[in-house]
């Protein structure tokens, strides 16, 4: 696998781990639900979770756009970037999969929006939908705020990938709203045994995801912070 794809696997991955984390999970079908309470027909329904997970994944690839062009475009941080990344990236590692451990009860900031807000959203229906999505993308939760800021961004600008990287995170993030949506529009039931049932991936995941990150941490501080040859 070359680095580049290895790259695009990491970014998906990391987006489904966001969407079925505890926060991000549980206001994805909070939406969903207030999308499903206003809109009458099963394919708008659909339509709305597809609009949903379409403005989720525009916001972060316009937000990791942002940070990083604009971390390339300063040629000092560029060049101390690519310098030192993989320094930078190894404790970094260590932290995020510290935290996706358990390990540590560090509470990042997290955004939150009002409740007025989010069902005057669902009352416009599949367009409110997407204006949804943007909300929820924006109010970060220490979970998804450490694996997008801490993770993604950081394999972006080590890729220089402007756009790709983060919209394959989008996509990830979004599929799991797909499906739940879809799942809407078979019937009620389904939706609360696929919430049990990604509620149990994400608990295995994490741990599996916390080691692999600080495994692959602790290889580059060693290699690339303490000159250690393995």
């Amino acid at each position: 696998m070359t680095p580049m794809l290895a790259a695009i696997a990491t970014a998906f991955w990391l987006g489904i781990l966001t969407s079925i984390s505890p926060c991000p999970l549980a206001s994805n079908v909070a939406a969903i639900s207030f999308v499903g309470r206003s809109v009458v027909h099963p394919r708008r329904v659909l339509a709305a979770g597809l609009s949903y997970s379409i403005g989720r994944a525009v916001t972060y690839i316009l937000v990791a756009a942002l940070v990083v062009t604009s971390l390339l475009s300063i040629p000092s941080v560029s060049f101390f970037l690519q310098k030192r990344m993989n320094q930078i990236l190894g404790p970094l590692l260590v932290v995020i999969g510290i935290g996706l451990l358990g390990w540590s009860t560090l509470q990042l900031p997290s955004g939150g929006w009002g409740q007025a807000m989010k069902e005057r959203m669902a009352r416009r229906g599949v367009m409110g939908a997407g204006g949804l999505g943007m909300l929820f993308a924006l109010s970060f939760c220490p979970v998804s705020a450490g694996l997008f800021f801490g993770a993604l961004i950081p394999l972006a600008v080590n890729s220089q990938s402007k756009l790709l990287l983060p919209g394959i995170y989008g996509l990830g993030t979004g599929l799991p709203v797909v499906v739940f949506a879809l799942l809407l529009v078979l019937g009620a039931q389904w939706v609360g045994r696929a919430f049990r049932i990604a509620g149990a991936i994400d608990r295995a995941a994490r741990p599996i995801t916390g080691g692999v990150f600080v495994l692959a941490g602790l290889y580059l501080t060693l290699t690339h912070v303490f000159g250690v040859e393995l």
